[in-house]
């Protein structure tokens, strides 16, 4: 499962929103090779599923991972901060072994 928190969840409406996002619209998070610590997070609105993508809804969001992402993914908490220091969304996951200081990348 992938959750979302209420913070995360009130950015989200907001950019779906203002952005002119349809119904058939999802966040998609996925893991990618590169960064500090040897794999980055990605996050973009989608509407297309693929066959092996993991379906979740947490707190009133679809979220949608590759198979292979979730495997890095598993129990993670999407966030939003809104303050000077590091706006933005940020992974709370407990399957890093490290993240880098930006919190952009992490290593398992």
């Amino acid at each position: 499962m992938i959750f979302v928190a209420d913070s995360a969840k009130n950015k989200i409406s907001e950019l779906m929103s203002t952005s002119e996002l349809g119904e058939a619209h999802f966040v998609r998070v996925s893991v990618t090779s590169g960064g500090c610590s040897g794999l980055s997070y990605k996050l973009d609105f989608d509407d297309t599923s693929l066959p092996d993508d993991q379906i979740f809804e947490d707190n009133g969001v679809k979220v949608v991972t590759d198979l292979k992402s979730f495997l890095y993914l598993c129990n993670t908490t999407l966030e939003f901060s809104g303050g000077l220091n590091g706006k933005g969304f940020a992974f709370n996951n407990p399957n890093a072994s490290r993240t880098c200081g930006c919190g952009e990348s992490f290593a398992v």
